[in-house]
């Protein structure tokens, strides 16, 4: 759904699919399999305003929990409900079925400072 190509990365493994002033992110493949298998998934409520960086949802899995940071800045406007009924979808689908939610961007140009497909896969080693 969301080719890792057309995708930009931050450093702590959340990806942006930007269509418009809309971003959709979740966290990528190379992130879930280090998490493995994931249990639970705690999203922020439609209309929360996110600021890039700043910690916004929580992933956990049967090792440990971890932060979800914003990729952008903006307001969500929408949620994936389904993978709060199955969090398995984000290690089945990372970039796909199992996307956590849309933002609103209120700073476009904070996607553009995000790294490549390539930078973000010379990053992981």
């Amino acid at each position: 759904m969301y080719p890792e190509a057309n995708c930009r990365f931050t450093p702590s493994h959340e990806w942006v699919f930007v269509t418009g002033d809309v971003a959709t992110v979740g966290i990528s493949n190379h992130a879930q399999k280090e998490i493995s298998d994931i249990v639970f998934i705690e999203l922020p409520k439609v209309g929360a305003k996110v600021t890039q960086g700043k910690p916004c949802a929580v992933i956990e899995s049967v090792k440990a929990a971890a932060d979800f940071f914003a990729p952008v800045s903006g307001e969500v406007s929408e949620v994936n409900a389904a993978i709060v009924d199955n969090p398995a979808l984000v290690n089945q689908e990372p970039h796909g079925a199992g996307w956590f939610f849309k933002i609103k961007m209120t700073q476009p140009a904070e996607a553009d400072g995000l790294l490549s497909w390539a930078d973000y896969q010379a990053s992981c080693g």
